[in-house]
């Protein structure tokens, strides 16, 4: 059966959990080696990685590229401009032709639903980069950099500060799976999907008032305000406009809390410099967990 990653609720707690567990193992194996050696192991051997862009990219595609090189496999990087795919072809044809060329395909894409018919038919596992609906490795990639710097995520309290997108979909998805309570603060008219709200269940608490959503909690998290592909730039900052996390809100979480952000950011709207870069941000090593945790998401999806 091919293993596919498209969305966190879709996968049990045991497999996630043991995503994550890799993503620590496999981080702490290669500390002070050079990016390009392979893991020891190397379950990436021979496999080759095909990976298409609809949407621009930084963390996701070095991340990635890093990712299957350092479990020992290559990469093939196409925009959809570079492709048939942007020119009109079928997603499901163009699933076909990658399953007989390569040994996975990671999308960034504009539509989730693209993302899930390339995976209905795809004979070789597909992996959710990022759609408009979701970014579940950003979430592995966080969930890591919380507990190797506070200890195990279950039992926690998450913060959302902000716009009710994809990667807030993604934390709502997770909370019931790794145990902890995520508290989503956003204004009425920029709330999460309702459909992903009711996938976290009792471990989501949604509310308009981000210091409500802060008060004692161990983690905060805020994301830019106006996505890719976003068309209403000024009303997003009005509506925002209470929901930047600086000192003062970060004062209000456990004295122990820990501030990210999955970049890049618009310093000075949803954060200010002083959270961003003081010492209760860890943006840099959530960053550099992409790489990690993607890898744990590789190896769990070749070993199907």
């Amino acid at each position: 059966m091919v293993r596919h990653f498209l969305d966190i609720h879709q996968l049990d707690a045991a497999d996630l959990r043991s995503i994550l567990d890799d993503a620590h193992a496999r981080k702490a194996a290669r500390k002070g080696w050079p990016q390009g050696r392979p893991d020891a192991d190397a379950p990436g051997k021979d496999r080759v990685l095909a990976m298409i862009f609809e949407k621009n990219s930084t963390r996701t595609r070095f991340s990635f590229d890093a990712a299957i090189r350092q479990l020992g496999g290559a990469a093939i990087i196409a925009t959809a401009s570079d492709m048939q795919l942007g020119r009109g072809e079928p997603v499901e044809d163009t699933a076909r032709v990658l399953s007989r060329m390569v040994d996975a395909v990671m999308i960034r894409a504009n539509s989730h639903e693209d993302v899930e018919r390339f995976a209905r038919v795809s004979t070789v596992p597909v992996i959710n980069g990022l759609t408009d609906r979701s970014h579940p490795c950003q979430i592995l990639a966080d969930l890591q950099t919380i507990e190797e710097h506070s200890g195990p995520v279950s039992g926690k309290t998450i913060a959302w500060i902000g716009d009710g997108n994809n990667v807030c979909h993604s934390f709502m998805h997770a909370a019931p799976r790794f145990g902890f309570h995520l508290n989503v603060a956003c204004p009425a008219a920029y709330h999460p999907d309702l459909r992903d709200l009711a996938k976290g269940g009792g471990a989501v608490t949604l509310t308009s008032d981000p210091r409500e959503a802060v008060k004692g909690a161990d983690v905060v998290v805020t994301d830019t305000w106006v996505s890719m592909g976003d068309q209403d730039y000024e009303a997003r900052l009005a509506a925002f406009e209470d929901y930047t996390v600086d000192e003062a809100l970060m004062g209000l979480a456990d004295p122990d809390a820990v501030f990210l952000h999955c970049l890049p950011a618009h310093r000075g709207e949803e954060v200010t410099d002083a959270v961003i870069d003081g010492p209760r941000s860890l943006v840099w090593d959530e960053a550099e967990n992409r790489i990690h945790a993607q890898k744990a998401v590789l190896a769990w999806c070749f070993a199907g």
